[in-house]
């Protein structure tokens, strides 16, 4: 009887996961292979060998060395902070706490050139860290990695670490262990696979980070992602662009086998009971509270700093920043006003999140099942992994292949608009699959079985068993899928029509012009592109769901 009412459903599954495969083969891998294609084999011959040639490069093996170790560097510092503050913001009880925990989760929502502006800002000559010196200098590239990445470790050592089983640990403090040896013995070993999940995760977005090193670094430091971005407009050398996209999708793949290992076995060999009670600080949470505190203060400085300059106008306070949003460019660099950024940037991140919606919820329910067979086990894994290759791939690889693989019939796309919101889509959607897919792997699938046992067909299953559940994460996951697509500037770059550029496209023209008006309007673009985006997370926030902005 089992197996005539899973029948229809698996069919029903299947032929779903069709819609997505399509989309992602169509606007993922096509682009990404004929970005590949047309480096390795120009002109109908293949060029292996001068694959060699271009790693043997001494720039390239610069660019190499220096993502390698600035992601490594930025990843351990950010275990370092990210873990003591996920115990205090997780497992402590304390006035403001969930204030502290939207300031520490915000860098993660913020747009990559945002950040750097204000870490241009705060670093620059006339900033209140000029005195450094660090502008434009590597260690402003790994603070801001720091930066971007906490809430990353926050979110996904913290909710393992709050619905940890207490009972362990309540044993070993009986047996005499002190609290250093409870936790060195008992808790440590339980969040290792979420710290060792985390890190991952962060070596990923730090090696792949764009925006922040394109701005911060120029070209005096580059990485894998903004190489192949110079390389490919500035020295139309699309062989070597080729050759670090390849690189860097092995990488990335390894990345994600190494990511989807530590999730099961955190998922496996860890005993949760739900939500735990949060507890007192104590004298022992001295050293993680002061660590929080200054996690909060790293945070902040950059913030408050690009506000309050971008309050200044030729030393005095002033709004004229801000009244120079609505008025006409006054260069060639830049074409509409910024007040009609702001309305591209909205439009297309609209039309971004209801595309990546449709397709992440597809996604999310499909993988979400728990088939009885190895087979399918390992068949859902793979389709779970495949949609978050878009996480990790160049968008400047993405960007660039529509360009040159889009350009023909039937598929004639170089000129039309949809292209900047497909891309977009593309980014937001493995994040819109990884907060859904936990919520609906937490239903007991005995409910769907007995919707279908009173003949409920799948779509009234979902909505009667499925929907209740999951609308706190759909709307989450919708506000967290705008957010990225109002920041989203590496695919966007290449993509947007300079009569249509989006808010983060005007932002990276103002910057790069030398007068002080120029730079003034792109502080107060940033200030605005970082309100609508906190905003829309604040919201997200007060949801409370779990498994958004964990992997």
């Amino acid at each position: 009887m089992t197996r005539r009412r899973d029948t229809p459903t698996a069919w029903v599954l299947a032929g779903l996961a069709l819609v997505p495969l399509a989309f992602l083969a169509v606007f993922f891998v096509l682009p990404v292979a004929g970005m590949v294609g047309r480096g390795l084999h120009p002109e109908g011959q293949w060029a292996l060998a001068d694959v060699f040639d271009v790693l043997g490069r001494g720039r390239i093996r610069r660019v190499l060395w220096f993502t390698l170790w600035s992601a490594g560097v930025a990843t351990a510092i950010t275990v370092a902070v990210g873990v003591p503050a996920a115990y205090v913001l997780h497992r402590l009880s304390f006035p403001g706490q969930r204030l502290v925990r939207a300031l520490v989760v915000m860098p993660f929502v913020l747009p990559t050139v945002v950040v750097g502006v204000a870490f241009r800002t705060l670093l620059g000559p006339s900033g209140p860290l000029g005195f450094l010196g660090s502008d434009g200098s590597w260690q402003a590239i790994l603070a801001a990695l720091v930066f971007f990445n906490i809430a990353v470790v926050v979110r996904t050592v913290g909710g393992m670490w709050e619905s940890l089983d207490s009972r362990a640990e309540e044993s070993a403090a009986a047996l005499g262990a002190s609290p250093a040896a409870v936790f060195r013995t008992v808790t440590l070993p339980a969040l290792t696979p979420a710290i060792v999940s985390a890190a991952t995760v962060v070596f990923l977005f730090c090696s792949t980070a764009f925006g922040v090193v394109l701005t911060l670094g120029g070209l005096r430091y580059s990485t894998v992602e903004t190489e192949i971005y110079l390389l490919t407009t500035n020295f139309l050398d699309l062989q070597a662009a080729a050759v670090l996209s390849l690189l860097q999708l092995v990488a990335v793949l390894a990345l994600l086998v190494i990511t989807e290992m530590t999730r099961n076995r955190r998922d496996r060999a860890v005993t949760r009971t739900g939500v735990r009670r949060p507890q007192r600080p104590g004298r022992g949470d001295l050293g993680p509270a002061a660590i929080t505190a200054a996690a909060v203060v790293f945070v902040l400085a950059p913030i408050v700093t690009l506000v309050l300059r971008s309050l200044q106008d030729d030393g005095e306070w002033s709004l004229a920043n801000y009244r120079r949003l609505a008025s006409p460019p006054d260069s060639d660099a830049v074409l509409v006003p910024v007040t009609e950024a702001i309305t591209n940037s909205w439009r297309t991140a609209v039309d971004a999140t209801l595309l990546a919606m449709v397709l992440g919820v597809i996604v999310a329910t499909i993988v979400s099942r728990r088939p009885s067979t190895r087979r399918g086990r390992r068949g859902l894994a793979v389709l779970d992994g495949v949609f978050m290759l878009p996480l990790g791939i160049s968008a400047v690889t993405v960007g660039f292949g529509f360009l040159i693989t889009l350009d023909r019939p039937p598929l004639d796309l170089r000129s039309s608009p949809v292209l900047v919101p497909i891309a977009q889509s593309m980014v937001a959607l493995p994040l819109v699959v990884r907060t859904l897919t936990p919520v609906l792997r937490s239903i007991d699938p005995r409910q769907r079985e007995a919707a279908a046992t009173l003949g409920a067909p799948p779509w009234r299953a979902w909505l009667s068993v499925e929907l209740p559940v999951v609308w706190r994460p759909l709307l989450a996951a919708t506000g967290f899928a705008m957010a990225v697509s109002l920041g989203e500037f590496g695919a966007t770059s290449f993509l947007a029509r300079p009569e249509r550029p989006t808010l983060p496209v005007v932002i990276y023209q103002l910057i790069g012009r030398p007068t002080a008006d120029s730079f003034g309007t792109a502080l107060a673009a940033s200030v605005v592109l970082a309100v609508i985006t906190v905003v829309i997370m604040g919201l997200v926030e007060r949801l409370r769901v779990g498994s958004w902005g964990s992997f």
